[in-house]
């Protein structure tokens, strides 16, 4: 899914950032309770005032938990605040662990109201979704809406459960209702995904168009569905377009890494190889996000530059397990790297059938497998998961250059 509820906590963050000025006391001040860290963030993120005012909720939560250890409200803003700056910094391993074990504590409480236990289910189930447990995130979803079914955020996490999980007839239910119960940012995004999985592309950029329009200038969530704009005019012929939507999220938000990094992969389809390589080394330094490294490998083997390759294949290497030793599955983007990078699809098919196991239905999962199986020279099995690749008829391009 290119758009998860990770992304929209950070309207209600920096709501309650704002009720909260009573402390400037630093991050690294545990003292007494035994809480996961806030790391510091990279300078070039710190977007103004935003550091300073989660730095201030993080330690406010701190307090709270001093004066009651068995504050789960306190617990749930501590997730949320992991949640957030996973998302910004790209400190997956770090961070969602971290999510995970402060939603738990929560969780854990005696005498939890039945709303804050939603919230706190609705937390643990985005954090699953980050993590790709797609089938875990789907249970613990399914269990929060039994509380609370009026809640547009929580049909979120079933649209996302279900796609990810080739639910599709489901995820569309879900996301009808959660845009008929709020019609914001979060919804129209859900059902732009979902217009192009299903081949309606024109629809699916006016949906996006109206979740931007939806949101605050500059708000990270703004700036990744401008972001998720860009790439649909990219992916189905529109540069220019694309463009433009990536300078104008780095207009809103300066520094922002991941619009650095979509322009470099529209300067290497240029062929503008060496701007892109700058472009992607100034986004790597803000935050260690792992597809930053993997556009660098494709571009010095493009290059054929052999030493600069193996380093950053060594690199991913590192960064992948550090996100498997952390509890998130991986299989995917190993498979993707095996297959392109070390031109292995032998290695790549090994990956994809773990992933395939665990989502037999999912048509990202079954396009991939078509790849491979082509690049093996099996033609029968590639069929067969072009077949349930194109179950939504989408009009993908590279699936419908598999197709021919």
């Amino acid at each position: 899914m290119k758009f998860n509820l990770t992304t929209l906590l950070l309207l209600a963050l920096f709501t309650w950032s704002c009720q909260n000025t009573s402390t400037t006391q630093q991050t690294t001040d545990t003292k007494d309770i035994d809480l996961p860290k806030l790391l510091d963030r990279h300078t070039d993120l710190r977007q103004g005032t935003e550091w300073d005012q989660i730095q201030r909720l993080y330690v406010s939560q701190q307090q709270a938990l001093r004066k009651d250890p068995q504050d789960a409200e306190a617990y749930l803003k501590l997730s949320q605040i992991f949640i957030n700056e996973a998302r910004i910094t790209g400190e997956h391993g770090h961070y969602y662990p971290a999510a995970l074990e402060v939603v738990e504590k929560g969780l854990a409480q005696a005498l939890v109201e039945p709303d804050l236990r939603f919230r706190l289910l609705s937390t643990r189930a985005s954090v699953e979704l980050s993590q790709h447990d797609f089938t875990n995130a789907l249970t613990t979803a399914e269990e929060a809406v039994k509380l609370n079914p009026y809640n547009a955020q929580i049909y979120g996490a079933l649209v996302d459960a279900n796609v990810e999980l080739g639910n599709y007839p489901e995820a569309v239910a879900m996301a009808d209702k959660m845009v008929s119960i709020r019609p914001d940012l979060r919804s129209y995004s859900r059902v732009s995904y979902l217009r192009e999985i299903h081949g309606d592309v024109d629809g699916a950029i006016e949906a996006m168009k109206m979740a931007i329009a939806a949101g605050f200038p500059g708000q990270e969530s703004t700036c990744w569905a401008r972001l998720t704009l860009g790439e649909l005019y990219e992916t189905y012929g529109y540069p220019v377009k694309a463009k433009e939507q990536y300078q104008l999220a780095l207009a809103e938000r300066e520094d922002y890494p991941f619009a650095m990094a979509k322009l470099a992969t529209l300067k290497t389809e240029e062929g503008d190889l060496a701007a892109a390589e700058t472009e992607l080394l100034a986004a790597a330094e803000i935050i260690p996000e792992v597809s930053f490294y993997t556009d660098l490998a494709s571009i010095y083997k493009q290059q054929g530059k052999q030493e600069k390759l193996e380093a950053t294949l060594s690199d991913i290497q590192v960064m992948l397990q550090e996100d498997v030793d952390s509890g998130h599955q991986m299989d995917m983007e190993y498979a993707f790297i095996y297959l392109e990078l070390y031109e292995s699809p032998e290695q790549a098919l090994a990956y994809a059938q773990q992933e395939y196991q665990r989502r037999p239905d999912n048509i990202d999962v079954n396009r991939l497998l078509a790849r491979i199986y082509t690049a093996l020279g099996n033609q029968p099995l590639a069929n067969q998961h072009l077949a349930k690749a194109s179950v939504t008829n989408s009009k993908h391009p590279e699936l419908l250059a598999l197709a021919q």
